[in-house]
């Protein structure tokens, strides 16, 4: 089993390296009323052509 104080240090380290990655995140203020309207959803038949995109990078 490890010292306390070097699972303390680990801990710290990983706390950075995540905090590192982690990306900002900013909550807008929007209420309920102002929000618009949910899309309605389009029913697709099951005979329409369908494509395929191929990206090579």
């Amino acid at each position: 089993m490890l010292p306390p104080f070097i699972i303390e240090q680990i801990r710290q380290r990983e706390e950075r390296e995540k905090r590192q990655y982690e990306q900002p995140q900013l909550e807008l203020p929007i209420s309920p009323s102002s929000a618009p309207p949910p899309l309605p959803r389009r029913e697709e038949s099951e005979d329409g052509q369908r494509g395929v995109f191929i990206l090579e990078l």
